[in-house]
């Protein structure tokens, strides 16, 4: 995969993209991650890449010719899929990763400022994504927080596939509780089910909490009950 990100910061990217599970993955090939400045793309010598928006208002509008241009300048892989960040957005999922895991290409475009030109979410985008109802100073962090999820889900990335399947939001459910040793720390033990080797009851344990955790936690995620009979 070719994940091309959009910034004005390209340094942002710098350490996270080195370390740990997602810079090995990089190191092997898994995915290649490309940065590209808007400002290399400005009209005038200052390297402008924002203006006052029409109508008035407060804050500055990032302006739609660097970001154009810095997007159509990359090479394109099909399919592809370019992403404006922005709290407007479709809220990322789960299950939104794995869409996105299978595009070749993502294009990342992170805004600033007050946000972009419309015509950039009209003309440019094909998604946009948001990290939640909050808002930051530019879209970085949420285009690290969608890299590191979608190349852990690649082909490669984490050794163990099957650890992929048991986690949060996979199933629609949180992840169930995890122990190590000691089995026994300054007195909270380790639920003895887990000690047993009885694998179908391990199994059928683990599926119960995944479900009172979701319950107490995240009742949004769980299917609505079912309405009772008429009497």
């Amino acid at each position: 995969m070719r994940i091309d990100i959009v910034t004005l910061f390209p340094e942002f990217f710098a350490g996270p993209l080195a370390t740990s599970l997602l810079g090995r993955a990089l190191g092997r090939g898994i995915a290649q991650v490309h940065c590209t400045n808007p400002r290399d793309f400005a009209l005038d010598r200052h390297r402008t890449v924002d203006d006052i928006p029409y109508g008035g208002g407060a804050g500055m509008v990032m302006k739609p010719e660097p970001l154009f241009a810095a997007v159509e300048s990359l090479p394109v892989c099909e399919p592809r899929a370019v992403v404006l960040l922005t709290p407007q957005g479709q809220p990322l999922r789960q299950a939104l990763l794995r869409e996105l895991s299978g595009f070749a290409q993502l294009v990342l475009v992170c805004g600033h400022y007050e946000g972009v030109d419309e015509r950039v979410r009209t003309h440019l985008a094909t998604h946009e994504i948001s990290l939640g109802d909050f808002v930051l100073t530019g879209g970085e962090i949420p285009a690290l927080a969608l890299v590191d999820g979608v190349v852990r889900l690649l082909p490669g990335t984490v050794g163990n596939r099957e650890s992929l399947a048991s986690e949060s939001f996979e199933e629609g459910l949180l992840e169930y509780p995890h122990y190590t040793r000691p089995a026994d720390f300054r007195g909270w033990k380790v639920p003895e089910v887990l000690l047993s080797g009885h694998h179908a009851q391990i199994a059928r344990w683990r599926r119960e909490q995944q479900i009172l955790r979701t319950r107490a936690r995240r009742p949004d995620l769980l299917p609505p009950e079912p309405c009772p009979p008429n009497s």
